[in-house]
């Protein structure tokens, strides 16, 4: 295969990393630092890499991806970075997209501590999910040659995903990194599905995968990251953590380098010192900081003429000219050629997503590193994780963790056999928790090379008096790359240590968060993108409207008439029309846009009684109440009306743009502070359509559509709900009004809407209006709209609805803040209605209101209020505005000024309820 990088063709192989073909191809220099400026190669063979970063400009690009885990592809164009990413220049217009998916037994990780788990679970009859973040299952044994039943270890792993794939329940995914673990075991994990693919891949596949998982049980089987050793002038080209230069030789079949040192703390650096030298590597000698040994791994460099110089450390190193390894420094004053150095100094358990799930770890001496301790989830932890070395161990461990969770998801388990191992040394001696070779050149002794953060740096943060690894790393900036602390952020830990002699217990870690691995916003976005960022909501007449004219305004998620032209009509003109045919005559509006939510249950009274500020529970069945709803400061939330249907049946409705948050707001009290309630809230705004016939003339309507209706005042009074047939179909029916007309709003099954809608249309000459024409009909009444005339800072008093907070109830939320000084003054911004002196000048919603003249003579000005809504009147034969204004209850009658865009218009305080203020056109 062929690769671009930086603009020169490279050779890969299937099966290569960026990371390897970059090795096989002597790339060396790959990086710099990100303050320091010096060169910089790869360092690991994995997700701890913190050196090599490239921009993919091929497919659908990335802006700043781990070298360590993009698969070679034929075609893959990249460019190497500095330590910062580069978005590119055109949106990402891959497809993303989401899956949801719930398990008994989620096994994370595909290494054989997770092949065993799933395995063990899957026999059960469990439905287990197997994800790993390889392209193959496998994990450390990718790049070993032990003997797993008899068999080579790719063939062990090849059975095994063979078994597993053979039993009906169990899932297996790789190239999938779980990357959050959240409360109640719900887990997120990314897919890159067609990555790999390069041009190959499907237009119609989706890149990315975004997995939203709920899991009965957890089984964590996610390994361990190697740490390195903190030493002078370790960041050069050429030294690499020890397994991560075995995987390559091992596992992708080039070698990482051809004379190396290996420096470590444990008998896994001299595993890796012997995987080095049988793969052709000249191993020119062996540092270990202990005092002793492994004995088996002593015996097998022996074997192969290397010793092993123990209490050894490694003093410095030497570059040549273009900053690559070239020599290394030894304790004992040594200067040994080489062009790797290996350095191990422990595993780190990768312990991230189970401190994520808010597990406990502890320092184990034995482990040489944090292990977990305490769950706080249903979670199983198994393998390297909890500092196992051995394989044998390992998958031991895996299969009991398998048991376990499969048994706690009430399976009857059998756990299978433990597979036998061959040709793996035994780790004896204890490693050393050995972390910094103390330097007089401290300012290149590397501790985060991604922050080029050293020595010096942590140094001067405990010089400063610093003490909590927390604020250590705020101070040194370790931890807070790309690679989030999997190579350093251990690493800092002990050298705090070893610099303040407290322990690795005291000093603990840093937090760990999500994501695990970085996830992109195109991915998180999915395919809630363009249109479908926000969902278009219509109605079952919406078509109808089309077809006839109509213009769309967006109110929340709805798509809502906002008024009918006629053909070369204007928009005021249309307005003025339907406004016309409304006071005069019959007019008709849908307003199934409105949120519904029925009430069941014998509390929902108690409830309303609690949640709205008049009193619910004596309203009777069959009757209307109008209702508004305060928030704990007092401040008007919402408003609507409320029908009882039954003795335990409520129908609740909402303004448009509110309902979900409504909804929400009835569950949270429920939930968490009165579960006792016997209450059960369903929103069924899509399961209603409502239309709404209002004018003087519509009770003629109704009467012909629903002939067997009693539609007299005394047979149908205001704010009552009737069922009855309405042009052949069943229908609730409430006299209620926003427009202070003889009104009733019609609800039918969504199904039927089309079919009402256009029966009431073809009634008689019957005039439809839309939200904008609605609007001036409520302004004329002073009917405040929710979010419009109100801004959360306004109490019902200030709307003038005092009327409607009950004095006779012991509480509701909202009642004690109407007893604060604040709200109490009486100079707080009150609804008022304003008129243009001149009787024609309409004002701008938002106008400032001011002193008349003030803009000419005082500057600067003092404002005394705002316009929130501004009309032109039909019914007044002016324009008309509402305001909320400073002691606007007794300045009726007073000239201010409306100040808008520089431009002031004298305008006169007036009621809010300029038409109709006796409500006698309600019945008709």
């Amino acid at each position: 295969m062929r690769i671009t990088v930086d603009g020169v063709q490279l050779a890969a192989r299937p099966g290569d990393t960026l990371a390897s073909a970059l090795l096989r191809a002597g790339r060396r220099v790959l990086s710099q630092g990100i303050y320091t400026g010096r060169p910089r190669g790869l360092v690991s063979a994995g997700v701890e890499e913190s050196n090599v970063f490239v921009q993919v400009l091929s497919g659908s690009g990335e802006p700043m991806v781990r070298a360590t885990e993009i698969e070679a592809y034929d075609g893959l164009r990249v460019r190497t970075l500095a330590g910062k990413g580069l978005l590119p220049d055109e949106p990402d217009e891959a497809r993303y997209d989401k899956t949801f998916a719930h398990t008994d037994v989620l096994v994370v990780g595909g290494g054989p501590a997770g092949l065993m788990a799933a395995l063990a679970a899957g026999e059960s009859g469990a439905r287990v999910l197997l994800i790993d973040d390889q392209p193959r299952l496998g994990g450390r044994l990718l790049a070993s040659r032990a003997i797993v039943d008899g068999l080579a270890v790719h063939d062990w792993v090849s059975s095994m995903r063979d078994r597993l794939q053979a039993l009906p329940e169990v899932t297996v995914t790789s190239r999938t990194a779980v990357v959050g673990y959240y409360d109640h075991n719900y887990l997120v994990a990314v897919e890159r599905r067609t990555d790999h693919l390069g041009s190959a891949a499907p237009a119609t596949m989706a890149r990315h995968r975004l997995w939203n998982i709920r899991a009965g049980q957890v089984v964590l089987a996610t390994g361990a990251h190697e740490r390195s050793i903190a030493f002078a002038d370790n960041d050069r080209p050429g030294i690499m953590l020890a397994h991560s230069a075995t995987a390559y030789a091992w596992r992708y079949g080039c070698r990482p380098g051809r004379r190396a040192v290996v420096f470590g703390a444990h008998d896994g650096a001299l595993a890796a010192a012997v995987e080095l030298a049988d793969a052709g590597v000249e191993v020119a000698a062996v540092l270990d900081v202990r005092d002793v040994v492994g004995a088996d791994f002593a015996a097998a460099l022996a074997r192969r003429g290397i010793s092993v110089q123990t209490g050894a450390t490694v003093s410095g190193t030497l570059a040549d000219d273009d900053g690559v390894l070239r020599a290394v420094l030894t304790s004992a004053g040594e200067t040994v050629a080489a062009d790797l150095l290996a350095v191990s100094g422990g595993w780190n358990p990768a312990v991230e997503l189970f401190s994520q799930s808010g597990g406990r770890t502890f320092w184990s001496e034995a482990a040489a590193g944090f292990v977990p301790d305490t769950a706080a989830q249903p979670t199983h932890c198994a393998g390297v994780l909890t500092g196992a070395v051995s394989l044998a161990r390992v998958l031991s461990e895996g299969a009991g963790a398998g048991a376990e969770a499969a048994r706690a998801a009430g399976l009857d388990v059998t756990e299978p056999a433990t597979p036998s191992v061959e040709g793996e040394l035994r780790e004896e001696a204890a490693p050393a928790a050995y972390f910094c070779v103390d330097s007089a050149a401290e300012e290149t002794v590397f501790v985060d090379l991604q922050r080029d953060a050293t020595l010096h740096d942590i140094r001067r943060a405990v010089g400063a008096g610093l003490t909590s690894v927390e604020h250590i790393k705020r101070y040194t900036t370790i931890g807070t790359a790309a690679d989030q602390g999997r190579g350093s952020g251990v690493l800092a830990v002990g050298v705090l240590a070893q610099l303040s002699g407290r322990s690795m217990a005291e000093i603990g870690t840093t937090t760990y968060r999500p994501p695990y691995t970085p996830i992109s916003f195109a991915l998180l976005a999915g395919r809630d993108r363009g249109r479908l960022a926000d969902p278009e909501r219509v109605t079952a007449i919406h078509d109808w409207h089309v077809e006839h004219g109509a213009v769309f305004e967006d109110v929340g998620q709805w798509k809502r008439p906002w008024f009918f032209p006629r053909p070369a009509e204007s928009m005021d003109e249309a307005v003025r029309r339907e406004c016309a045919a409304a006071r005069t005559g019959v007019a008709m509006m849908d307003a199934s846009t409105l949120g519904t939510i029925e009430l069941q249950g014998a509390d929902v009274g108690l409830l309303l009684d609690r949640l709205y500020t008049n009193v619910f529970s004596s309203l009777k069945i069959g009757s209307v109440r109008y209702g508004v709803m305060c928030g704990p400061d007092g401040m008007v939330i919402d408003d609507g009306t409320t029908a009882r249907l039954a003795e335990d049946r409520w129908l609740m409705s909402t303004t448009t743009g509110n309902a979900a948050k409504i909804l929400e707001w009835l569950e949270e009290w429920l939930q968490t502070e009165w579960p006792d309630l016997d209450v059960r809230c369903t929103s069924v705004t899509d399961q209603w359509s409502t239309v709404v016939l209002v004018g003087p003339r519509s009770r003629d309507t109704l009467e012909e559509l629903a002939p067997e209706l009693d539609c007299s005042v005394e047979g149908f009074p205001f704010m009552t709900v009737r069922q009855a047939a309405v042009a052949g179909i069943p229908a609730r029916i409430m006299r209620v009004s926003f427009s202070g007309e003889l009104a009733y709003e019609i609800t039918v099954a969504s199904w039927y809407a089309l079919a009402v809608w256009e029966a009431v249309f073809a009634a008689g000459e019957i005039t439809p209006y839309g939200t904008e024409t609605m609007h001036v009909l409520r302004a004329e009444k002073g009917y405040p709209i929710v979010g419009q005339d109100t801004d959360g800072t306004v109490t019902p008093q200030d709307l003038g609805m005092g009327w409607i907070v009950s004095k006779k109830k012991p509480d509701f939320v909202g009642k004690r803040s109407f007893a604060r000084a604040d709200t109490s003054r009486s100079d707080r911004r009150q609804l008022v209605g304003v008129v243009p002196v001149d009787g024609r000048s309409r004002v701008a919603e938002g106008a400032q209101l001011v002193s008349h003249g003030a803009v000419l003579t005082q500057p600067p000005v003092a404002m005394h209020g705002h316009v929130t809504s501004s009309y032109h009147s039909v019914a007044l034969g002016t324009p008309f505005a509402l305001a909320l204004l400073d002691a606007g209850a007794s300045r009726h009658g007073e000239v201010l000024d409306a100040v808008d865009d520089g431009h002031a218009t004298a305008v006169q305080v007036v009621s809010p309820v300029p038409y109709d203020p006796d409500g006698v056109r309600r019945d008709g």
